[in-house]
């Protein structure tokens, strides 16, 4: 039984990281464990976790697993879990005790979490103490040791925490099933050194470390190949892609490389300001396959509340970076993550980051009330605004940005416009839904034998979160 650390899982070091080819093994006794068994997962949190479900789904299928989206209908159930902020726990549990029921019906259902929630040590302490009917846990540094983790399940028939609170190194040649036949994830690098004071990532995730650029472009070639059309390179905090490897190559240098693959469409989160390059707004305004479409977190309008926060940037900073990439990548939609009522938030600081919506009136945003996470210096700060006034200062910055997205999606209306057509509209079966290059949802009126394709589109309807349109020669 391997426990998680949060202290452990704070240390940084100069140590190397090992690049590992052949680690992902599956043994022959594996290779059939899930015949004649069907598995269920559910993912939480961000794009990283989706991605590595994608890896979880694979390793499982290695080992003769059928996957089912019924979970009722599952002999192993697993939730990828996400511990950004206090509403996932609360649904992972919820969906634990749900997962119990099914459990009580037949107790032959292997059942277990992994994933970012798993590295929290408060949260496998409380899977000890009143879920310890689970069978299994591990976390984000061992996906590639999930046959053997789940052998040792199987065979001693209790829980089994295999949890490593480590820096961390790179495994490569994990497979991979992807959930869309024209767009693909791509890991670049993994983990985070800012240590922002309120984000638990760095603990659950470890250092960061770059992929070796020769993996990925393989990576990206191997889709070309395959006719994928979009690529998105994936890491917690992209733009400081390749500080840790000891060469003279950036993320800028990566974006370009990739753009010459001739892939159709690359796309990258999530960014941080601190890291965001004049190099880097130089190329993705050069290629006209990186999409003009760029996620940029403010957290805060106020500079006091960003220092407090660790962001290693200004109110001022932000701005100016923002007016470059608006100059120089022409159409560049900008998307961005807010949080309210970070301890010590005064009602002038909330005023500011709204001055700084105004000013940049972004497409939309991803809005939040301040989540304290256990074991980061935030969630010791005194917090003195109320749940109340931080509903309030929320419902009143939505407000504020659902005008803007409704504003910028205004401009689109009667444009022709590129859309890459991936599926049925889950809300109209006779409409196909995509996203444009500015990622703005689409539900078109097209056949279905235009899936997969990107095609040009005319905006006949605009609403504040979605579009509506017809394909056009």
């Amino acid at each position: 039984m391997l426990m998680p650390n949060l202290m452990e899982a704070k240390k940084r070091s100069n140590k190397e990281v090992l690049i590992k080819t052949n680690e992902y093994i599956v043994k022959d006794n594996l290779k059939k464990l899930g015949l004649g068994k069907k598995y269920f997962i559910k993912t939480y949190g961000c794009q990283m976790n989706e991605h590595d479900t994608e890896n979880i789904k694979a390793i499982l299928e290695d080992m003769s697993f059928l996957e089912t989206d019924n979970m009722e209908q599952a002999d192993l159930i697993l939730l990828n879990t996400c511990a950004i902020r206090e509403n996932a726990h609360n649904k992972v549990f919820g969906m634990i005790g749900r997962i119990k029921h099914l459990k009580e019906s037949n107790p032959n259902i292997i059942a277990g979490i992994c994933g970012c929630m798993a590295q929290e040590e408060s949260v496998v302490n409380e899977i000890l103490e009143k879920y310890n009917w689970l069978d299994i846990v591990f976390g984000t540094h061992n996906i590639h040791n999930l046959p053997n983790i789940l052998y040792e399940t199987i065979n001693k028939k209790d829980l089994e925490i295999e949890v490593l609170s480590i820096e961390g190194d790179i495994v490569e040649n994990i497979p991979v099933k992807r959930d869309s036949k024209y767009k693909a994830w791509v890991n670049i690098m993994y983990g985070c050194d800012k240590f922002c004071t309120y984000c638990i990532v760095p603990y659950t995730r470890g250092k960061q470390r770059s992929r070796k650029p020769e993996f990925i472009l393989q990576e990206v070639e191997e889709l070309v190949k395959n006719s994928y059309k979009e690529v998105t390179l994936l890491g917690q905090n992209v733009n400081a892609y390749g500080k840790d490897l000891n060469i003279n190559y950036n993320m800028g240098n990566l974006l370009e490389n990739v753009a010459k693959t001739g892939i159709e469409r690359v796309r990258f989160v999530t960014s941080h300001p601190w890291d965001f390059t004049d190099d880097m707004i130089d190329i993705i305004s050069k290629y006209p396959n990186i999409m003009p479409y760029i996620h940029l977190p403010l957290q805060s309008g106020s500079s006091r509340i960003l220092k407090l926060m660790g962001r290693r940037y200004t109110k001022e900073d932000y701005l100016t970076l923002f007016s470059k990439i608006k100059t120089s990548i022409p159409n560049c939609a900008i998307t961005t993550d807010i949080i309210v009522g970070f301890p010590g938030e005064t009602v002038k600081d909330f005023n500011e980051t709204l001055e700084v919506v105004n000013k940049c009136k972004f497409d939309s945003a991803f809005t939040f009330i301040f989540s304290p996470r256990e074991g980061t210096p935030a969630a010791k700060m005194q917090d003195d605004v109320s749940l109340e006034e931080k509903n309030n200062r929320l419902y009143e910055l939505n407000e504020l940005i659902n005008k803007y997205s409704k504003e910028a999606n205004d401009k689109y209306l009667n444009k022709v416009v590129p859309v890459l057509l991936e599926s049925v509209s889950e809300k109209d079966e006779n409409m196909l839904m995509g996203y444009t290059d500015t990622m703005k949802l689409v539900n078109v009126k097209a056949s279905k034998d235009l899936i997969g394709k990107i095609v040009n589109v005319q905006i006949k309807d605009v609403k504040t979160w979605s579009m509506d349109g017809e394909v056009v020669d």
